[in-house]
């Protein structure tokens, strides 16, 4: 049997199902994350067998002049997920912070560290990418 997570946003008029996640799961210190997520970075996570347990009347959805899609509750504002342009609502990296249960994942890279906040102290046992994973991890001293 296989176990099920659910998630929700901050008013519950966007619930959500899943049953198992990406093994990388990163902190993204980019502009765009620290300003969807109001917050020093976005932890984002990938799901399997992404299940939506409401309907859509509250989802709504920013596209970015990179055409990278934010998705977020109209209703209370809360974020709910992250997608590339052109993938489909399927293909949502979900924020962390949605998740009603404890989630199986850890946090195993920091990325887009060149736009992190000047007053952002990065975690020193995590992999540190100026750019994406692409790039050639380095620890901060």
């Amino acid at each position: 049997m296989t176990k099920t997570y659910r998630g929700s946003c901050l008013c519950g008029r966007i619930k959500f199902a899943v049953s198992g996640f990406s093994t990388q799961v990163a902190n993204c210190y980019c502009t765009m994350c620290r300003k969807f997520h109001g917050a020093a970075y976005g932890t984002l996570v990938s799901a399997k067998n992404l299940q939506w347990l409401s309907d859509s009347t509250c989802l709504g959805e920013y596209t970015a002049s990179n055409g990278s899609i934010r998705s977020f509750c109209k209703c209370c504002g809360s974020s709910i997920g992250f997608r590339t342009k052109g993938e489909t609502l399927d293909n949502i990296e979900l924020a962390i912070s949605t998740f009603d249960d404890d989630i199986p994942v850890e946090v195993d890279a920091q990325i887009y560290t060149n736009y992190k906040a000047n007053w952002v102290k990065l975690d020193h046992s995590i992999p540190v990418f100026e750019e994406g994973r692409g790039q050639v991890a380095h620890r901060e001293e």
